[in-house]
């Protein structure tokens, strides 16, 4: 640990992170909040070269080192694609400190919005679960194993409603997805302690790109489920992601941490 971490556990100062789906959003804050702290940070995306570019390029400004990586989690090559991801992202810097499993299924715009409640499970079981079991699998092992001294930190996305449950198609194909997530994270810091850290980040109401176009309903609906009474943001996630990587929270493993401004019960 050099002085300047010693003097503030916050910063990720030499650390080299991946995030997954980081070319717009909360992977592209995650992202940014990491090269702030002093990571060097390798940029993710599924097919958008463009978002990806324009997140690493932001890197760059911030005088740390990126490149940038594709690779498709729902083609019928994703068991292959995250074993070279993840290979490709391990020999760009000798090792990962920090991997983040951000990446999920958009199926509330775009074309997939009109897919069926079937379809769209399918591609989040794909993408978000299948994705994140096989990616964090094959990262745990190696940081667990790496040469020196296992050691690293892993992180997953789940949901602030997962455990509890929120009524409607929504509300059911989200719960199943994300709740498998928190179940493996749990499961995982379990094997693969005490050399490696894994939590699962649990955003609620997060105005990302369908969050700007959301109904009145919708909008009324994220403020008033939030005792701080208003929509989070990307960074909010990402200073949370950022804490969680750090030395600051070197005792902490295994947590499931909802970022909602605290959850407003609808009776309350």
């Amino acid at each position: 640990m050099n002085n300047d971490q010693q003097q503030d556990p916050f910063r990720l100062d030499g650390q080299t992170a991946v995030v997954t789906g980081a070319s717009s959003g909360i992977g592209r804050a995650i992202a940014l909040e990491f090269a702030s702290a002093g990571a060097n940070v390798l940029v993710h995306a599924a097919q958008n070269r463009t978002g990806a570019e324009e997140t690493a390029s932001e890197i760059r400004k911030l005088g740390r080192e990126s490149q940038v990586l594709l690779a498709d989690l729902a083609s019928d090559d994703a068991t292959e694609n995250c074993r070279e991801l993840v290979e490709q992202a391990w020999s760009w810097r000798t090792g990962i400190d920090i991997w983040v499993n951000n990446a999920g299924a958009d199926v509330l715009s775009g074309p997939a919005a009109d897919w069926t409640w079937e379809q769209k499970l399918a591609r989040l079981w794909q993408v978000d679960v299948l994705g994140t079991l096989r990616l964090s699998r094959l990262v745990a092992e190696r940081m667990k194993t790496r040469e020196g001294g296992g050691r690293g930190i892993l992180l997953n996305m789940g949901w602030d409603q997962a455990e509890q449950g929120m009524a409607g198609d929504a509300g059911q194909m989200f719960g199943t997805i994300k709740g498998a997530i928190i179940a493996f994270t749990r499961s995982l810091a379990q094997t693969v302690a005490p050399e490696v850290r894994v939590h699962c980040l649990a955003p609620g109401w997060i105005k990302t790109s369908w969050g700007e176009g959301a109904s009145e309903y919708w909008q009324a609906r994220a403020i008033g489920e939030s005792l701080r009474a208003r929509w989070g943001t990307p960074e909010d996630v990402a200073r949370v992601a950022r804490f969680l990587a750090s030395d600051a929270a070197d005792f902490l493993t295994g947590q499931v941490v909802p970022i909602n401004g605290g959850w407003k019960r609808s009776d309350a």
